[in-house]
């Protein structure tokens, strides 16, 4: 079956998702957490595509970033599953392919969607039980873009920083989109865009660009390097 191409345009956020090959863990121990973060901070940087937030589940992974040319996530997530796929088959003493089949993505845009995908992201470990507040998840972009901690991987969207002029009450109010419950709706335009490959995007963006913003409709073609682990996210 041919694959549809995927949307990307420089510029617009592209929620990404990749997971572990038939459901596996990708993640054993702190060090592959650590491993995998210290590799997307090299491979973003030299791609250029800014990390907006991220989370690290045991078997799969969500960014959120923004690219500065049409290839570059497809680049970043060919070097970074390359080298990261080595150090785990080398340091677990395994073989084959880590990742299942491509990543899947979706373009985001507007402040619905943006942040939207800020919260879906760093919301993964309460969805999946793991923690009860993501405070409490060590592996996600969260504590950084609350004001916890410093990450210098992390570029912040500019939906993010129209939150507040001024740091500290913007990390406030960023805090505060966590205290309500996330919509069901909301929910699932984010999991089915990022499914079929399809866009997040306000009306303007759709007429000026004519994106594809359902299953059925070509989107612009972008080509991909080959070589690639990816993974279908689930």
């Amino acid at each position: 079956m041919a694959r549809h191409p995927r949307c990307i345009f420089p510029g617009v956020a592209l929620h990404v998702r990749q997971r572990g090959n038939n459901g596996n863990a990708c993640f054993s121990v702190d060090g592959d957490y650590l491993t995998y973060l210290a590799y997307l901070l090299h491979f973003s940087s030299k791609h250029e595509c800014d990390v907006h937030a991220y989370c690290l589940m045991t078997n799969h992974v969500h960014l959120l970033l923004t690219p500065a040319a049409p290839d570059a996530p497809g680049l970043l997530m060919r070097d970074l599953g390359r080298c990261y796929v080595r150090y785990f088959n080398r340091r677990h003493g395994r073989t084959g392919t880590l990742w299942e089949g491509r990543f899947r993505a979706c373009l985001v845009e507007s402040s619905e969607y943006v942040l939207g995908c800020y919260r879906y992201i760093e919301l993964n470990p309460t969805r999946a039980r793991m923690v009860n507040h993501p405070t409490a998840y060590p592996w996600s972009s969260y504590a950084a873009n609350t004001g916890i901690r410093a990450d210098a991987m992390l570029k912040p969207h500019c939906e993010y920083l129209a939150l507040s002029d001024h740091p500290g009450p913007r990390q406030a109010a960023y805090r505060g989109l966590f205290e309500s419950a996330f919509d069901e709706r909301l929910l699932r335009s984010i999991r089915d865009a990022t499914n079929g490959g399809y866009a997040l995007v306000s009306d303007a963006f759709k007429s000026r660009l004519g994106v594809r913003t359902q299953r059925g409709k070509p989107g612009p073609r972008v080509e991909e390097p080959a070589g690639v682990y990816e993974q279908e996210a689930g």
